[in-house]
């Protein structure tokens, strides 16, 4: 053998399938550049430490747990240690000229203790238990990163390596599209892999890369073509227009929830300045689906006794109770709308929901079939331009934090506006007296009605549900507060108020019945006092049954609402003219329930009697009738008398 080739053969060497189960002692080779040691049983790295022109070293597929040895190897531009056992990287702190570390295959948890390798161009991890990408802050030669069959989830620090062009991220954990924002700062990235993460299940998944990364050549594997980055440029544009609208969507949360809170805030003062009773309950949202039915406080339509640890409520008349303060008090204790108890109202829970009045202080909105209004200036809307499929859809309006008396004067138009309008849905309106609800006659129709305790003192009353049966009975209601009603609540209604109603009817004087009945009960009632009521070919029965018809409608109608009397020009002289009018409206009403009460006992008294009192009269005409001739000639007496 010549000395060139005696020289070059120690240049390299190839030990590989050897069975070597440590790494061999060579003495001193000053020459020696690469050591192929793979595919042996080598357990640990020795007897290398003498090698310093050593520039590959190739260790893959041993039983190799531990890199010490590999400390002096300062000349080393590629290690090959794949396929081993090895946990932690360690001892290259003097290996600064690596050009290419491989470590793919083993069992390292963490990438750390490589940040001085200023020179190193490819780093192969694949196939290791790494979850985190990170720690590659130094590396600014580094081109191609193979991180496949890991278990990453999170990728920090990509955006740090100016020259990375390849990136393998293949069968790991990415599951999230907010990951790939780190790709986008990679301008020389070209080469990109996430197949087999969860993120690439998803159905804008290129798209979505594409948009990150736009200077992108190749996705997992395949070419990018100008029609991928076309529609990449088309969901791109479609993602700023949703975040566009999320921005919208939420502005219009944050001024709703405002505008509930301050109209929530008014009626504090509207109720504190009426004397209404103080609330202990949260303000919730209530909606045909949360409605008062489904409070404990209330079964059968009559409200329950509280127990005694619950705080007792104050009625409208005993202000002395109340504490100091009053106002302010509930406005501090009270669950404002916007507080976190209170998710309905910050929530819209829809998409669809369309605000018709937004201001400071009060809100409308068309939610699918509902309107809600929230407010006295919410009432506004009522007087906009509607279309009529968009009236006609409107079948439940809510009213909240809004005075009923201030209500009332809308309902002819909303009768007119909504006629398919089946549920009224009063909170927190200032109910307090039953005639209040005989205002709700004016609607169209009604098929049910819901009146939170929240607000409306009129529910703590045992007759209202009653009171509301009978008044409203050409309704023919279906549920109140979400509680069918059912015949036997109709009749009770009716012996509750039927007889009152009946007394009223018959005998009120007419001149006052013209005044308390509205104008086309007015017109009626006056057709038929005039009997231009009479229809030819009706006989007496027909007449009678219509004039008993039109008795129900007037016993219901005079419980109407108390109409407003704007003429009197001074609140004091407002406060004595109520006062006055409401001694008159009571004596005037027990004098109408004694009458009732007398008529009833009469009447009771005469059913009993009527059977011998019908034997007398008949035992008295067969006596006078016995002598024919006399009774005859007494009849023709009496006959001529009264001529």
């Amino acid at each position: 053998m010549s000395h060139d080739n005696f020289a070059s053969s120690f240049q390299q060497i190839n030990l590989d399938r050897r069975c070597l189960e440590k790494c061999p002692q060579l003495g001193i080779m000053d020459e020696l550049q690469l050591l192929n040691l793979q595919q042996n049983l080598i357990t640990r790295i020795h007897h290398l430490s003498h090698l310093r022109q050593l520039v590959v070293l190739n260790l893959y597929d041993n039983h190799i747990s531990d890199m010490t040895g590999i400390e002096a190897l300062s000349s080393l531009r590629v290690l090959i240690l794949g396929k081993n056992r090895i946990r932690k990287i360690s001892c290259l702190d003097r290996l600064s000229r690596l050009n290419l570390l491989d470590l793919h295959l083993n069992q390292i948890c963490r990438i750390e203790n490589i940040s001085h390798l200023r020179e190193l161009q490819v780093l192969k991890l694949a196939g290791n238990n790494i979850s985190r990408v990170e720690n590659l802050q130094g590396l600014d030669c580094l081109t191609e990163l193979n991180l496949q069959h890991n278990c990453i989830s999170f990728v920090t620090e990509v955006d740090r390596l100016p020259c990375l062009q390849r990136l393998f991220l293949s069968c790991n954990n990415i599951t999230s599209f907010d990951q790939l924002a780190y790709f986008g700062d990679c301008r020389s990235l070209s080469e990109l892999t996430l197949d087999g993460n969860p993120v690439a299940l998803e159905t804008w998944y290129k798209q979505a890369v594409l948009r990150c990364v736009l200077h992108l050549r190749q996705l997992d594997m395949k070419r990018i073509t100008d029609e991928d980055r076309r529609m990449a440029g088309v969901q791109a544009r479609k993602e700023e227009e949703k975040k566009r609208e999320s921005h919208k969507q939420s502005i219009h949360k944050e001024k709703r929830r405002l505008a509930i809170r301050n109209a929530a805030q008014q009626w504090e003062g509207v109720r504190a300045c009426l004397e209404l009773p103080p609330t202990n309950c949260s303000k919730e949202e209530v909606s045909p689906e949360n409605s008062p039915a489904h409070s404990p406080a209330q079964t059968n339509g009559l409200t329950q006794e509280p127990s005694p640890d619950e705080p007792r409520r104050v009625s409208p008349g005993s202000g002395h109770e109340r504490p100091l303060g009053g106002t302010e008090t509930r406005l501090r204790t009270n669950s404002r709308p916007n507080s976190p108890r209170d998710p309905k109202l910050v929530d819209t829970g829809s998409g669809s929901v369309q605000s018709l009045s937004l201001s400071d202080s009060h809100l409308a909105e068309l939610d699918g079939d509902t309107l809600r209004l929230f407010g006295l200036g919410a009432l506004e809307a009522l007087e906009r331009g509607w279309g009529a499929q968009t009236a006609g859809a409107v079948t439940v309006i809510t009213f909240r934090y809004i005075n009923f008396d201030a209500i009332v004067p809308t309902l002819p138009r909303i009768r007119v506006k909504f006629p398919n309008l089946s549920h009224l849905i009063f909170l927190e309106t200032n109910i307090s007296r039953l005639p209040q609800l005989a205002a709700l006659a004016q609607v169209r129709r009604l098929d049910q009605l819901t009146i939170h305790p929240e607000g409306n003192p009129v529910v703590s009353l045992s007759l209202w549900r009653s009171f509301v049966i009978y008044r409203l009975h050409h309704f023919n209601l279906q549920r109140i507060n979400s509680q069918e009603v059912t015949m036997n609540d109709v009749i009770a209604a009716e012996r509750v108020f039927g007889t009152l109603g009946h007394i009223a009817a018959t005998e009120t004087p007419r001149c006052r019945l013209l005044l308390l009945l509205e104008e086309s009960r007015k017109r009626q009632l006056q057709f038929l006092l005039e009997g231009r009521g009479r229809r030819a070919g009706q006989s007496p029965e027909e007449l009678r049954d219509n004039g008993k018809l039109l008795g129900e409608g007037l016993s219901r109608a005079l419980f109407n609402y108390p109409s407003r009397d704007c003429s009197v020009e001074s609140p004091e002289e407002g406060t004595v003219e109520s006062t006055e009018r409401a001694a008159m409206i009571e004596q005037y009403l027990q004098e109408l329930v004694q009458r009732a009460s007398d008529t009833n006992l009469k009447g009771e008294a005469l059913h009993k009697l009527w059977p011998s009192m019908f034997a007398e009269m008949v035992r008295d005409c067969v006596l006078e009738m016995r002598d024919r001739a006399a009774f005859r000639q007494a009849s023709l007496a009496k006959l001529s008398e009264t001529k």
